[in-house]
């Protein structure tokens, strides 16, 4: 069938193709561009091998018709240098061979050669050849026509998430405050039962809506290359204890237990991103209280393991299943629904796992549905 049959004739217009023809029989470069000429090909020539290579680089062809047998290069030399230079890897060649035996046929095809004509031409067939050629070449364009758009679109969208996050997050974040400062300072007995596990449950929310917009700034801003790792020397210990300090609030509004135990007997430096630590041990202990119950316990255990610090954030909450757990682990993003029917994304988990390996880290989760799960995350220690 003719390959054109696939392709429109506003995608494959012969004008849009230039055809380079070497040979050194003056002849045959004659007999080739007249007949690219009057199927409306434009069509440039060379005499030698040497030349062909420097007509590529001018010219940027879009198919090469290559005679072999050539005096200074022949055409399997010259296919070799074209194929090594990723300029012109792509440019697809037909060979032009008096040689028909299939050891040769095979050896063109080996040194690059896309397809082969032999001589004297026939006519119909190495038209046939050049548009099947040709017609792979239109594919290609419009698959990089299409990755380009895409890539567009891809990043309008990230544009467009970073505006919203970055916006939002400012006036969310000053709600949070406010609704901290109300539920530390209303008493129970002042609003009731009813009203005040109300405003509990709204400032959960507000706490659950400002690390999403906060880790959907920080994934977008990471996917738009604009978050660089500022990696400075402090204590471990120290930063994830104080994030705990801040989190304690959030966990006992939710009835659950958070603690710290030092296993590293003392400091443990390292040289890592502070804020980007930050955001993991927070996102993780998050997460935690998200999938526990009220009464339950999360602690966080810090050891030192080969040169690096281990944080592990244990709850002893719903777990995972088998399939979600192979799915984290492979890193497939999926949502979840919370104990008190939070709705997740999935995204601050992915987040996590982007900033551990940009500070050099590892992550890693260990589950059993129904008995809670523990999700490790290793850091190297500073040089002493």
């Amino acid at each position: 069938m003719d390959a054109m049959n696939s392709y429109s004739d506003v995608e494959f217009v012969p004008l849009d193709y230039k055809i380079l023809v070497v040979d050194d029989v003056k002849t045959n470069v004659l007999l080739l561009q007249t007949m690219m000429k009057r199927a409306n090909y434009v069509v440039v020539t060379a005499s030698s091998g040497t030349e062909a290579i420097e007509k590529v680089k001018t010219e940027s062809p879009d198919l090469i018709l290559l005679d072999v047998m050539m005096p200074d290069m022949n055409g399997f030399e010259v296919s070799e240098a074209l194929k090594a230079d990723p300029a012109s890897k792509e440019i697809p060649i037909i060979f032009v061979t008096a040689l028909s035996d299939s050891k040769n046929v095979v050896e063109g095809f080996e040194h690059g050669g896309n397809d082969y004509v032999t001589k004297p031409f026939n006519m119909a067939e190495i038209m046939t050849r050049i548009r099947h050629q040709l017609a792979l070449v239109a594919s290609r364009r419009i698959i990089l026509r299409q990755n380009e758009a895409l890539q567009r679109a891809i990043q309008d969208r990230d544009e467009l998430y970073s505006v919203i996050a970055h916006d939002l997050r400012s006036p969310l974040g000053s709600m949070k405050m406010s609704l901290d400062m109300l539920v530390g300072c209303v008493g129970q007995e002042q609003v009731g039962d009813d009203m005040y596990e109300l405003l509990v449950s709204t400032n959960r929310t507000a706490d659950e809506l400002f690390t999403l917009l906060d880790n959907l700034l920080k994934w977008t801003k990471t996917n738009l290359g604009r978050l660089n790792v500022v990696k400075q020397h402090f204590d471990f210990l120290e930063m994830v204890a104080g994030v705990i300090e801040n989190m304690v609030p959030l966990a006992q509004m939710s009835n659950i237990e958070l603690s710290l135990n030092d296993g590293v007997q003392g400091h443990a430096c390292v040289y890592a991103d502070n804020d980007m630590l930050k955001t993991i041990v927070r996102n993780l202990i998050m997460n935690a209280i998200k999938f526990s119950h009220e009464k339950s316990s999360i602690t966080v255990n810090i050891t030192a393991e080969d040169a690096s610090v281990v944080c592990e954030v244990k709850d002893t909450g719903i777990g995972l299943s088998r399939e979600r757990l192979e799915a984290l682990r492979n890193g497939l993003p999926f949502t979840s629904t919370g104990v008190r029917k939070e709705q997740g994304s999935g995204l601050g988990l992915q987040l996590c796992r982007n900033f551990v390996e940009m500070n050099g880290g590892k992550m890693w989760v260990e589950s059993e549905l129904g008995k809670g799960s523990s999700f490790y995350f290793s850091i190297p220690l500073a040089n002493p």
